[in-house]
């Protein structure tokens, strides 16, 4: 059994690195875990190397959320952290990605690889800290001591409990009274995180439920309690819409229309950028978004283009400037979204690149995804 974690304050040396590898996360919980390894302590696995984890189903075609995710990612490489991404095969199979057929969810995982690598820029991959490795959970599940975890995590659960946690798969509390392999789902991502020994849990705000789960079941058993960071998330073009609680509003490959693809090209982008929601004076846009947290880190700045007919070239540099002047008037919201469409095309290029030398791999997934 593992032990139980040591709450340690920080000392400012331990407080920077902290604050430098979670970097742009939107919420962290637990910080006292990292900052006792930091500071001396052992990490999950009883050595100094802090291991961090994301679980995501190989269930289709990646939008543009997977680049800010890709940005956590990079920020734990560069803290020498060790970073595992969990391709959660049996979890899509769970929640019937791919009508469950085993060997299409398999390609996808491997164009979930690609994905990162490329995005990564091909980091080192190991066990060593600043280095990356990909496990599909079908591996893990091997293990005679994971699935002792999983009864572990399921114990004194509730069913209404594990209700709770469905937004995680993307269903809805009452969804899948028909399906008991569902109700398992938080029980085996919990389960991911002990028998992997993790430090640092990480995912999209939509994974803060399953976190918490995972972080009761550990004081119920005495185990390490990992630190879990939660990044922000991109709502779908056609703006909010659902309950911000239940993340409904958020940009899903799930709907190609409402989401940028990473292999969407120029004219794609425009023609969805084109029909995303902006409204003057609202700052709640996916627009306003991708300014955020795509196109500014990567590119620095926004340019404008509109027709010479109307106005002069712009760029600003940030949020607060370009927002502005969408209110004010100095910049026509089509042309606004144009510069957004200019802007990611040119975040996207490598993708594209990348993927121009594996047409077998992109072949495959376009057959197995549709209209993706």
């Amino acid at each position: 059994m593992d032990e139980k974690e040591s709450p340690s304050n920080p000392d400012k040396g331990s407080a920077d690195a902290i604050q430098s590898m979670f970097s742009g996360c939107e919420e962290v919980v637990g910080a006292e875990h990292v900052a006792s390894v930091l500071s001396g302590a052992p990490s999950h696995s009883g050595d100094d190397q802090l291991v961090a984890y994301i679980g995501l189903e190989p269930s289709g075609k990646a939008h543009l959320g997977w680049v800010i995710l890709s940005d956590t990612i990079r920020n734990l490489l560069d803290s020498d952290v060790n970073v595992i991404v969990l391709l959660a095969d049996w979890h899509a199979w769970v929640n019937d990605k791919f009508d469950r057929d085993m060997d299409k969810i398999s390609l996808a995982g491997d164009y979930m690889k690609e994905i990162f690598r490329t995005l990564l820029g091909n980091p080192p991959e190991g066990e060593g800290p600043g280095q990356i490795r990909f496990i599909r959970a079908s591996e893990v599940m091997d293990s005679g001591k994971y699935w002792e975890r999983v009864l572990r995590c399921s114990k004194n659960i509730s069913l209404s409990r594990v209700r709770r946690t469905f937004s995680i798969m993307g269903r809805a509390e009452d969804s899948s009274d028909h399906d008991l392999s569902a109700f398992y789902y938080p029980a085996l991502q919990a389960a991911d995180i002990f028998e992997l020994k993790v430090d640092i849990a990480f995912g999209g705000m939509d994974q803060r439920k399953a976190h918490m789960y995972m972080r009761e079941v550990a004081d119920r058993n005495g185990w390490t309690k990992a630190t879990c960071i939660h990044t922000p998330m991109l709502s779908g073009l056609k703006g909010s819409g659902g309950r911000m609680d239940s993340y409904d509003h958020k940009m899903s490959k799930s709907d190609p229309n409402n989401a940028i693809l990473m292999h969407d090209d120029l004219d794609s982008l425009r023609k969805k950028m084109k029909k995303a929601f902006l409204e003057v004076g609202n700052s709640s846009s996916a627009v306003f978004e991708m300014v955020e947290y795509i196109i500014l880190p990567r590119l620095g700045k926004v340019k404008v283009s509109p027709d010479p007919k109307y106005g002069e070239p712009s760029e600003f540099s940030d949020l607060e400037s370009f927002s502005n002047a969408v209110s004010d008037g100095t910049v026509h919201p089509l042309d606004a979204k144009m510069a957004v469409a200019e802007g990611l095309s040119e975040v996207l290029a490598p993708v594209s690149e990348h993927f121009s030398s594996r047409t077998e791999l992109m072949s495959a997934i376009n057959s197995i995804t549709g209209s993706q």
